[in-house]
């Protein structure tokens, strides 16, 4: 019989990291129900030891997805576990993932600890968790530079106090494809009690490694595989959860192990991410990017024609690139509207989201000929957004642009209910109707990223914009979108601006250990 590959997504966790990429408690919703409907095994939502807004969207998570397993990750220590075992308590199926780094240099210059005093957190912590629950994880942080004698000692000790997966870190990005796949088999060779827990893999993308290492993990006997959406993570990212996944269920010639993923949810959900958190996916980036089943070269073109197999080894149809062309426009009704979400995985909670989403398709209907799915998403995003930041709303703007002098935008906006306006000039309409909006707001906020992407294609299409502001340390992204580029970069900065303005009183101090 074929192993099952267990999917354990961190995209809500590891991905979230990502300077720019904070989501909100709705928007870490959206994705996990996407990640349910795709059939993910594990999904790592959250830190609850990081802040209370943390701890609560673990909580809301778990819940509200029944089908996948929540996971909550914590450091090795009382509070962190007990945190997480709250967090994941209203789940129908729970599991805490613990860690503590295990290689010399962290041991030594970060923890200040003895190897003996790693190995007695390790246990207690263990313990603890599993009197919560009986699916425990351990990680030994920083484990392709820890010593294999000492691995296999602490990870002997964390399976006798109950640890069900063992997951082996490539925190750095360090080890080369062959090291790693030698590591895995290693321990599962050398530790005696190896086959009481299942193995996994988590690699970062620092070297370009991350997806080739993890499928070396694989071959070598792990069968469960951590990863992200897009490969988003801190750093150079994560592995590509679309990438293996694809890659294993591509070569079964390789590979004795397949996962359960609905796989046409791929590109729906790498989509989603993606306009969630303002970080576009490459043209060419394997699976999910514009190009990846895209043929220029006549030759190519010539031979896929005449067989497909010739110059594809996947079907686009079958991780998601199906014709997402909606047939609808401003004389559709509602039923046709919510089907066709409810397709794409989008769903409302109440008839008065539902009401808002489908007066934006009207609005966006009246300027463009054809809808297209990628449409519908920036349309419950934007909604999601507006929902979550109330503070600052825009209302109107007026531009004014002239060869040979300076652009001036006129900016009105609701501040607190409260109607301001403002204008002022700028080397762009766009700088212009930025410092306008500063000029009502002022935050001495710095622009870190300004980036636009076209949502579809034609010259009606909607422009996505994303924003990425730092204030004393403090990094947010904000997203917009709008047929006009210019008000889809004002909504975007406001967007920005507001999560800037939060009430961060209830946050614990962030923490920056992590697997």
């Amino acid at each position: 019989m074929q192993d099952r590959l267990i999917i354990f997504d961190t995209t809500l966790r590891d991905g979230e990291q990502s300077p720019g990429a904070s989501m909100t408690s709705g928007e870490k919703m959206r994705i996990a129900r996407q990640l349910e409907r795709m059939r993910v095994d594990v999904i790592e939502a959250g830190f609850p030891a990081a802040s209370p807004g943390d701890f609560d969207a673990v909580q809301s998570i778990a819940k509200q997805v029944k089908e996948s397993t929540i996971c909550a990750l914590a450091r090795a220590n009382e509070k962190d576990v007990s945190l997480a075992a709250d967090a994941i308590a209203p789940a129908r199926l729970g599991r805490i993932h613990t860690f503590i780094a295990t290689s010399p240099i962290h041991m030594q210059d970060k923890l200040r600890m003895t190897p003996e005093q790693v190995v007695d957190r390790t246990v207690a912590a263990v313990t603890q968790a599993r009197n919560s629950t009986d699916d425990v994880e351990f990680s030994p942080e920083d484990a392709g530079r820890s010593d294999l004698d000492f691995l296999c000692r602490i990870l002997e000790a964390a399976i006798d106090a109950g640890a069900t997966t063992i997951n082996i870190p490539d925190t750095v990005g360090y080890t080369l494809p062959g090291q790693f796949g030698q590591l895995i088999f290693d321990l599962r060779q050398r530790i005696p009690n190896s086959d009481k827990a299942v193995f996994s893999a988590h690699c970062h993308n620092d070297l370009g490694l991350a997806v080739a290492n993890s499928l070396a993990a694989i071959l070598n006997g792990a069968r469960q595989v951590e990863c992200t959406i897009n490969g988003l993570g801190e750093r150079a990212g994560n592995a590509s959860l679309e990438e293996i996944v694809m890659a294993v269920r591509t070569r079964q010639d390789v590979f004795e192990c397949d996962s359960n993923l609905d796989t046409k949810q791929i590109v729906p959900i790498s989509r989603l991410v993606s306009n969630i958190t303002g970080f576009s996916v490459q043209p060419n980036k394997a699976v999910v990017g514009a190009n990846a089943f895209a043929h220029e070269a006549g030759i190519h073109q010539d031979g896929v024609i005449k067989r497909r197999e010739t110059y594809e080894i996947m079907r686009a149809e079958d991780v998601g690139w199906a014709a997402n062309r909606m047939v609808l426009g401003k004389h559709s009704g509602r039923t046709a509207f919510r089907e066709r979400l409810t397709a794409l995985g989008i769903e409302f909670t109440a008839d008065e989201e539902l009401d808002a989403a489908f007066a934006r398709f009207k609005d966006l209907a009246d300027k463009k000929h054809e809808i297209f799915d990628d449409d519908l998403q920036a349309i419950v995003t934007d909604r999601a957004t507006e929902q979550s930041n109330e503070r600052v709303r825009f209302v109107k703007m007026s531009i004014a642009a002239e060869t040979g002098k300076a652009p001036r935008a006129q900016i009105t906006l609701t501040v607190d209910g409260e109607e301001k306006s403002a204008q002022a000039t700028g080397d762009g309409v766009v700088d212009a109707a930025f410092k306008a909006v500063e000029a009502v707001t002022p935050t001495e906020s710095e622009l870190l990223l300004y980036s636009v992407n076209n949502i579809t294609s034609g010259t009606d299409a909607q422009g996505e914009v994303s924003i990425r502001l730092q204030q004393n340390g403090r990094v947010v992204n904000g997203q917009g979108s709008d047929t006009d580029i210019v008000a889809a970069s004002v909504k975007a900065y406001i967007n920005a601006l507001n999560k800037l303005q939060e009430d961060h009183s209830r946050q614990f101090p962030q923490v920056g250990n992590t697997v």
